[in-house]
């Protein structure tokens, strides 16, 4: 197998996955669509891929290949996936936090129009 290929297996086979779940992250919760959130999102992702890959390369390479020839791909995508999970839930979290949270409170004060299609006319 080519060298490169073998390296990137991991990140190769959970690609699919991984933009599903970032697709699920960018897209929910609706509301607010703000520059702020977009930014935010933007860097939660580029950190989320940068972390996946960072963390699959160092699986794949302090695997010992005493046990069998794919024991270092299955560490490099375990941890790689954990690591991803890791990063969007703290994304998540923050995000809710920060972003989401204040946006709801301030539309529920009657400082910003409510976006919401069921309450309009």
């Amino acid at each position: 197998m080519n060298p490169s290929i073998e390296l990137n297996l991991a990140l190769i086979l959970f690609l699919p996955w991984y933009a599903i779940l970032a697709c699920l992250y960018w897209l929910f919760p609706r509301q607010p669509r703000t520059l702020q959130r977009w930014m935010f999102d933007v860097l939660a992702l580029t950190v989320a891929v940068l972390a996946t890959v960072i963390s699959m390369h160092w699986g794949y390479r302090s695997a010992g290949r005493v046990y069998d020839t794919m024991w270092p791909q299955i560490l490099a995508t375990s941890v790689s996936y954990g690591v991803f999970l890791a990063v969007m839930t703290a994304a998540w979290y923050l995000r809710r936090r920060f972003i989401t949270a204040p946006h709801a409170a301030r539309v529920a004060a009657g400082e910003l129009p409510s976006t919401d299609s069921a309450s309009a006319p």
